[in-house]
């Protein structure tokens, strides 16, 4: 069990809810990893069209808790007024920010980032920040208010998995008490394990299920190695070593003495 603020959860698996091939695989997807938090980002639409409203209340409908997001948002101003419009839409104060900075990579803006956190905090926004995994970025969000971290593995829907591990544990070890939600890159369940192996609280990922060719089944993958992979950080994982260390010891090995024209030749069972 985990905390965010004074809410309790027991999943460590986050899902988004775009690029499904239908709302059943959605909803079945959900369904199959056990997970209590799904991301949900807003779209303008015409009052003609309610084909988002549809969604959003189907959504409202599974057993979890709705985070918003500021996806596709490039400006302060615009990702500050997509989250106010989440809370009145969704009655929650929770908002996974967002604060694009390039076309390419879609790596968050930090300036804009800090810029857009601060000002949700002190109107009362509970914010995640999607960010990198830069300490001085996170020290400043932290600074503003955040109360969680959520820095990415590699850019978004690239698959890659963790590229940059040793800075992952280093935000782990520098912000022991700050829940780590390792967002974007996500691309097979080994990524998810070896980012809770690190210490990292949860993962939150969309691409590498909904355009699995059996989403719920890979949606339970992705639990599992969540799991495993608290499991193992709890358990302490080994050191590597550049060097062999036998398993089994010599110490307590029978041995005999040979007599031989060349000397003693010693001969273990």
């Amino acid at each position: 069990m985990w905390n965010i603020g004074d809410i309790e959860l027991n999943s460590r698996l986050l899902l988004g809810t775009s690029r499904y091939p239908s709302a059943t695989s959605l909803r079945d997807a959900v369904l199959a990893s056990g997970c209590e938090i799904i991301t949900v980002s807003l779209r303008r639409e015409s009052p003609e069209q309610q084909s988002g409203q549809k969604f959003w209340s189907y959504l409202r409908e599974l057993p979890v808790r709705i985070l918003p997001n500021t996806a596709g948002c490039y400006q302060v101003e615009e990702a500050v007024t997509t989250a106010r419009m989440a809370r009145d839409l969704f009655d929650t104060n929770w908002i996974k920010l967002e604060v694009i900075g390039d076309d390419y990579t879609l790596q968050p803006d930090p300036f804009g980032l800090v810029e857009a956190a601060a000002i949700l905090c002190r109107e009362g926004f509970e914010v995640f920040p999607y960010t990198t995994d830069d300490l001085i970025v996170a020290q400043r969000l932290i600074d503003v208010g955040c109360r969680v971290l959520m820095p990415w593995a590699s850019p978004i829907g690239s698959g890659l998995g963790l590229t940059n591990p040793r800075a992952i544990r280093a935000l782990r070890s520098r912000f022991p008490n700050v829940p780590i939600i390792i967002d974007a890159g996500i691309g097979k369940p080994s990524d998810a394990a070896q980012a809770l192996e690190l210490g990292c609280d949860a993962v939150l990922l969309n691409t590498a299920v909904a355009l699995a060719d059996d989403p719920p089944k890979m949606a339970r993958a992705f639990s599992c190695a969540t799991k495993a992979g608290r499991l193992a950080f709890e358990a302490g994982i080994m050191s590597a070593r550049d060097f062999a260390v036998p398993s089994t010891p010599v110490i307590g090995r029978a041995f005999v003495f040979d007599e031989s024209s060349d000397g003693l030749e010693a001969r273990f069972f």
